[in-house]
C-alpha cells in the first residue's frame, strides 16, 4: 500500500515537508482497486448523511404512519425504509469511489434473474401491500366484500405478503396482497348510512297500493332503525310467474345494519298475513291437451 517514507530533516533540525508523501496519498490501491483520498472522504460523507436520513425517515414513519397500522405490519415496513436508505446510500458511496463490481454485478444479475423467476409473486405482493397501505381502500374494522372472490367480513390488516379478512363467521381469510389489491373492492361501512332491500310477493287478486301502504305503516311503527328521510321506497319490481313482486328498499345508519336486514323480509310478511293479503307460493297450471267432453 503506497511507498514507505523516512523521516528526514533540514540541517537547521527542522522537519521536511510531507507534500510527496500526501501526493501519493490522493492516489493509491487497495486489493488491485485505485483510490483517491477524496473520493474515500466524500464517500463516507455520503454514507454518514445517508444514515441520518434514514433515522430520520424511520422516526417520521413511526410517529405519523405506525400508529394507524397494525404493530407487526409498522415494524416490518419501518426496517424497510430505514435499510432502503442505508443501500441506496451505499450504492451512491460505492459510484463515488470508484469501485469496480463490474464481475459481481454479473454474477449477480444472472443470479438475480432466477430468484426474481423463483419469487415473482412474493416481490408482486409486497409491492402489492406498499400500494395497498398507500392507497387505503378500506379502514381496520370495516366491513367489506370482495365479489370476486365470494369473500365478505370485516378487514383486519395488511400484512407484508397478504391481507387479513375475518369472516361474518369468525374465522380468519388470508389473502395475497395482489388479489386483494387487483380485486373489486365493496366497503360496507364507509358511509355513514346505508339502504337495504328486500323483495317480497303478492297475489295479483290482491291490491298493490293497500300492500305498500300496510307496508309502509308497519315499517314506520315496529322498525325505529329505519330513517324516514331519505324514507323507505317500494317499487313493482316484476310480475312473476305466480306474484306481483315488491321491492322494498330502506334507508339505516350503518352500525344498525344487524337489527335491519335479517328483520325486514319477517316483518313484512308478518304484517301482510295479518290483513289477510296473501303471499302465494309458486303455482303451475298443467294442461293436457284434451278437449272437455260436451
Amino acid at each position: 500500500m503506497g511507498k514507505r517514507y523516512r523521516n528526514t530533516f533540514n540541517g537547521d533540525g527542522t522537519r521536511i515537508m510531507f507534500e510527496e508523501f500526501f501526493s501519493q496519498l490522493e492516489s493509491f490501491e487497495i486489493a488491485g482497486s485505485e483510490f483517491s483520498l477524496f473520493s474515500l472522504i466524500i464517500g463516507g460523507i455520503i454514507m454518514l448523511v445517508g444514515i441520518v436520513i434514514a433515522r430520520i425517515a424511520r422516526i417520521i414513519f413511526n410517529k405519523y404512519y405506525a400508529p394507524v397500522l397494525p404493530e407487526h405490519t409498522a415494524k416490518n415496513f419501518g426496517k424497510m425504509i430505514y435499510f432502503g436508505i442505508i443501500i441506496i446510500a451505499f450504492l451512491v458511496f460505492v459510484t463515488t469511489t470508484g469501485i469496480d463490481f463490474t464481475g459481481l454485478v454479473m454474477a449477480g444479475g444472472i443470479l438475480g434473474i432466477v430468484i426474481g423467476f423463483a419469487t415473482q409473486s412474493v416481490v408482486s405482493n409486497l409491492l402489492s401491500g406498499i400500494f395497498l397501505l398507500i392507497e387505503k381502500p378500506a379502514k381496520q374494522g370495516d366491513s367489506i366484500e370482495l365479489p370476486d372472490s365470494n369473500i365478505s367480513g370485516s378487514f383486519v390488516d395488511v400484512g407484508t405478503f397478504s391481507s387479513r379478512v375475518r369472516k361474518f363467521d369468525g374465522t380468519i381469510m388470508r389473502i395475497p396482497n395482489e388479489k386483494f389489491f387487483t380485486s373489486n373492492i365493496r366497503v360496507l361501512t364507509d358511509s355513514p348510512v346505508r339502504r337495504h332491500e328486500t323483495m317480497i310477493g303478492i297475489a295479483y287478486k290482491e291490491d298493490i297500493d293497500a300492500a305498500i301502504e300496510v307496508l309502509k305503516k308497519t315499517i314506520s311503527a315496529r322498525m325505529p332503525f329505519v330513517l324516514h328521510e331519505p324514507e323507505p321506497e317500494f317499487r313493482i319490481e316484476e310480475l312473476g310467474d305466480s306474484s306481483v313482486n315488491i321491492l322494498i328498499l330502506v334507508w339505516h345508519p350503518k352500525q344498525d345494519w344487524g337489527k335491519v336486514a335479517p328483520v325486514l323480509l319477517k316483518i313484512a310478511k308478518n304484517a301482510l298475513d295479518d290483513v289477510g293479503i296473501e303471499i302465494p307460493f309458486p303455482q303451475r297450471v298443467i294442461w293436457n291437451g284434451d278437449k272437455p267432453k260436451e
